[in-house]
């Protein structure tokens, strides 16, 4: 069997150190102090390598994959770097080791290589700029992934991506006073597309704060694990934050315990250090061995619809003879009540953001004067009202990504109980999100890009494959009848047919009715599996995707039930299986059945709270006293709790 491997990454936590020199327990705050003093300092070094080198001639040099000396830029970022020649510098009066400078190193060329990423997405986008950059037409899309894939970089970008980065070019064009024809020199021109790079739309990227401890060797880091629950990382922490020579640096051991999901023969691989909230946060990624997925030869799939009505819908169909067969089940991954939530926090969200933004307008516009009046209390509503808005983004982060790994765990667990060995999924660079905005902001809060990354990963640990299709035309047509020619039509409901709606998908051709998304999920099943010879993968991110769109209707079949213990034990005794009993008269039926006397209940009518039926009266409302000279008192006497307590022992008193 073939095998491959799988990369996760284990966001650990460590609570304590301990000096290896002298045994001195250093608990959580004095060690995340010391991290962040180191990672200050590697951040400053990156910070220096991306600011000195964001210029077109520099990022044209690292573009081209050669150094000084004519060889090949190896794979390494930090020493990339240094056969370039763009050594990080050390801040005046502080000591670091060569290991440090190469975590600085890395970190800077990471930065850089996402930058000529983003530089050849941009340049895909203006080759191909369309007359409405708002809403572009099939053909504009051909075009551009048509770009794309001769840039080599199709297999990352997401239509969201694309729309940000078309947002991005035409602000500049806004603010510089350019018209789209200088971007696509059809002004008569040379041609102005090769003036806009990426180092004039964006800034210098902000560097993270954080230590990547795989560009080091044994002399700043060593990682031992300790039985099945723990790793013990070795690695040297300044003692200050100038650290001015080698007496200023130390070796702590740091005990760090590893979650359940490392499973025993992982891999583990040098870790990174960063500070979140005063914790010092280990991100320790690992390898595990998994069975390698094939692309073909697929006769059981499960093709899953981003739903509208829900966030997942999925049916399984069967290869069989070359056509699809499926039971008709739907498979709904139903989010309603988080979507509910997520909706309500974004809006909490956006009114935070508006009141922060308008608070620093008000302090942008003040005179010097009015300014010195409360500067202390106008910074402090800046400031909590700047936390809030940053709690509440933190609290949307986790609920997305608890969300996306949920339907993610689901769609995989409900592939393997069903016995698939792929799952199709529509391919989201073909998805475009149009309509109302509520229709727009409904299929954002959905997160459909990190669900489909979680579905690959946790499918690829069971051995699983993933492959996208094609998304156009999966809830228009109908799957049952017309090979893809057959327009549904979409309705609010099943009883109102005659309605037009979104919901709800009718066939008048061969009378299909069904939810809309479980019809889109029929569609896309039976598009990857006719279609799994047409294949493509991508070496660079491993995704596999099919371009090809075949046709096919997915035919109803029902599984066969399994008889139970009493129907086999019948079978086999050649006795009935619901024997019924004798008749004791004929039930021969020869006229009109009579009417039958039905007696009256004495109780009915009673009420629980009354079961005498003698009238309580209710209790003197509260204003009664005050509006009682208004009202005045009847003549006749409320009766008194003796009187009441006799009526409903005894029952009430003879009028004779």
């Amino acid at each position: 069997m073939l095998m491959g491997e799988v990369v996760s990454t284990a966001t650990c936590r460590a609570f304590r150190a301990v000096l290896e020199a002298s045994g001195e327990v250093v608990g959580e705050r004095v060690l995340a102090e010391r991290v962040g003093w180191l990672a200050a300092v590697v951040r400053q070094m990156a910070a220096g390598v991306v600011a000195g080198r964001w210029t077109r001639a520099d990022l044209d040099r690292l573009d081209a994959g050669v150094g000084l000396d004519g060889r090949a830029l190896p794979a390494k970022g930090w020493m990339a770097v240094r056969r370039l020649g763009w050594g990080a510098d050390v801040p005046v009066g502080v000591y670091v080791s060569d290991r440090v400078r190469r975590c600085a190193e890395e970190e800077a060329a990471r930065a850089l290589r996402l930058a000529l990423h983003r530089r050849a997405v941009l340049a895909a986008i203006i080759a191909t700029w369309p007359a409405d950059p708002g809403r572009r037409t099939d053909a504009d899309w051909t075009a551009l992934r048509a770009a794309l894939d001769a840039a080599g970089v199709a297999g990352g970008v997401s239509t969201a991506l694309i729309r940000n980065r078309t947002r991005q070019v035409r602000a500049y064009l806004d603010e510089h006073g350019l018209s789209p024809a200088d971007l696509t020199g059809q002004n008569g021109q040379a041609g102005r597309a090769g003036q806009v790079d990426v180092v004039e739309v964006e800034e210098p990227p902000v560097v993270a704060a954080q230590v990547l401890l795989a560009a080091a060797d044994r002399q700043l880091i060593t990682l031992e694990r300790v039985g099945g629950t723990g790793v013990r990382l070795r690695v040297q922490l300044p003692l200050c934050a100038r650290p001015a020579g080698r007496r200023d640096w130390a070796w702590h051991v740091l005990p760090v315990p590893l979650p359940a999901q490392v499973p025993a023969d992982a891999e583990l691989r040098s870790p990174t250090l960063r500070v979140v909230d005063g914790r010092v946060r280990v991100d320790l990624p690992f390898t595990v061995p998994v069975p390698y997925a094939p692309a073909t030869g697929h006769t059981v799939a499960i093709g899953f619809d981003w739903g509208i009505n829900t966030l997942l819908v999925g049916t399984v169909g069967r290869l069989h003879d070359g056509r699809v067969e499926g039971d008709g089940r739907p498979l709904i991954y139903d989010a309603t009540p988080v979507s509910a939530k997520l909706h309500r926090l974004r809006g909490h969200r956006e009114a935070l953001a508006a009141k922060r933004d308008h608070y620093a307008t008000l302090q942008a516009g003040l005179t010097p004067s009015d300014a010195a009046r409360h500067p202390a209390r106008d910074a402090a509503r800046y400031r909590e009202v700047a936390a809030l808005h940053e709690r509440v983004c933190a609290r949307i982060r986790r609920l997305n990504n608890a969300l996306s790994w949920s339907a993610a765990r689901w769609a995989v667990d409900q592939a393997v109980a069903l016995g698939a060995t792929v799952i199709y999924l529509e391919d989201l660079a073909t998805l475009e999100a149009r309509g109302r905005r509520r229709g727009n902001a409904t299929l954002s809060g959905q997160i459909r890009g990190r669900v489909a990354d979680a579905i690959r990963h946790l499918a690829a640990k069971t051995g699983l494959a993933v492959v996208t299709v094609p998304a156009r035309g999966t809830s228009k047509y109908c799957p049952r009848c017309g090979t893809g020619t057959a327009p549904l039509h979409h309705a609010p409901a099943p009883d109102r047919l005659d309605q037009r709606g979104w919901k709800w998908a009718h066939c008048p051709r061969c009378g299909l009715s069904c939810d809309r998304d479980q019809a889109a999920a029929e569609r896309i099943v039976s598009r990857g599996m006719l279609a799994q010879h047409h294949t493509v993968t991508d070496r660079v991110s491993g995704t596999r995707t099919i371009r090809t769109v075949v046709e096919g209707n997915l035919t109803r079949a029902r599984r066969p039930k399994k008889p139970t213990r009493a129907a086999r034990r019948a079978r086999r005794t050649r006795t009935d299986l619901h024997p019924r009993p004798q008749s004791r008269q004929d039930r021969t039926k020869t006229g009109p059945t009579p009417q039958r006397p039905t007696g009256k209940n004495p109780a009915r009518g009673l009420s629980a709270r009354c079961p005498t039926g003698v009238w309580c009266p209710p209790p003197p409302l509260r204003w009664d006293s005050v509006r009682r000279a208004k009202y005045p008192r009847r003549t006749a006497q409320r009766p008194s709790a003796q009187d009441l307590y006799a009526i409903l022992t005894n029952g009430p008193a003879s009028t004779t």
